[in-house]
């Protein structure tokens, strides 16, 4: 899954074939190789295991997904079709605003963002645990400025959608 939900679960590392505990350096590591295949805009997957035995005792019970031993990463370019770029001039050019919104780490939402022309090479990003903190107003203020929203849930979707419809906005997603 994603890295830095992975994190939230693992508790060791494997390294060099044996399992060492997963400390502050390791994460500081593991997040910034993370950030580094994130921002070239690739889509990235953690893998992690728990081992059990054949016969799965107390060691194994329910939720599985605890105290895992997270092995790596890797990175995916996933790019757009050819025709979005050409999409998103075609609306910009009919006076239609383009917003991002994806479930994408935020950095490999503003690289594909900055290369579809949907923000400028300094736009920023709002990712779903902001956004959850964020009431309608502040929303539709940082909706002025900006046009890319990652790490977000469905819930997200529709607060967004929300908050431009009640500033008089038409909205018309697709996916």
């Amino acid at each position: 899954g994603a890295v830095d939900s992975l994190m939230e679960i693992s508790n060791r590392v494997w390294v060099d074939g044996r399992v060492e505990e997963l400390d502050a350096g390791w994460r500081k590591r593991i997040d910034a190789a993370n950030a580094d295949l994130a921002q070239k805009g690739m889509r990235v997957l953690g893998v992690g295991f728990r081992r059990c035995d054949k016969n799965p005792g107390a060691d194994c019970a329910q939720p599985v997904e605890e105290d895992l031993v997270f092995i790596g990463m890797m990175g995916m370019i996933d790019p757009a079709r050819p025709e979005v770029s050409q999409a998103v001039q075609t609306a910009r050019e009919a006076g239609v605003r383009t917003i991002m919104i994806t479930g994408d780490h935020p950095l490999t939402a503003l690289h594909i963002a900055r290369d579809l022309g949907i923000t400028a090479a300094d736009g920023g990003v709002i990712a779903g645990p902001e956004l959850v903190r964020m009431d309608i107003p502040g929303l539709q203020s940082a909706l002025e400025h900006t046009s890319v929203f990652a790490r977000v849930s469905p819930e997200h979707k529709l607060k967004i959608v929300d908050a431009l419809q009640d500033k008089g906005q038409i909205v018309a997603m697709t996916g």
